[in-house]
């Protein structure tokens, strides 16, 4: 996984990525150094876990994927199964290529879970 990581953090904008399970705990990660993954992976399974509770509360499909904004960056969160995949961006980045990049990634994730024994971490 930590090769996924490293070639979706090759696209234009994207400070880093990882794999974080839905309690919080990092599973693979590719992150700039100034960023601690375990903050960044507390805070996406915080953010995708209450996501999910208010689309279930409004009869919503499964979750796919969320953007946070903020003025000195962007967080993208998309489900994984095993997880929950988090890129971190710069402000300015082609929000089109970054999602491409992010869906992408999430399929060869969920194609090299699929292919590892179960529990097997990558």
């Amino acid at each position: 996984m930590h090769e996924i990581l490293e070639e979706l953090n090759k696209t234009s904008g994207v400070n880093g990525s990882m794999i974080v399970g839905k309690d919080g705990i990092v599973i693979a990660t590719n992150l700039r150094a100034q960023l601690q993954d375990e903050e960044v992976g507390a805070l996406a399974a915080s953010i995708i876990n209450t996501v999910q509770k208010s689309m279930s509360r409004l009869s919503n499909d499964a979750l796919k994927q969320v953007t946070v904004e903020a003025s000195n960056g962007k967080l993208f969160l998309t489900d994984v199964g095993i997880g929950i995949l988090a890129v971190t961006t710069d402000p300015q980045v082609n929000v089109g290529l970054i999602r491409l990049e992010v869906k992408n990634a999430a399929e060869k994730v969920k194609l090299a879970q699929k292919r590892s024994p179960a529990g097997q971490k990558q």
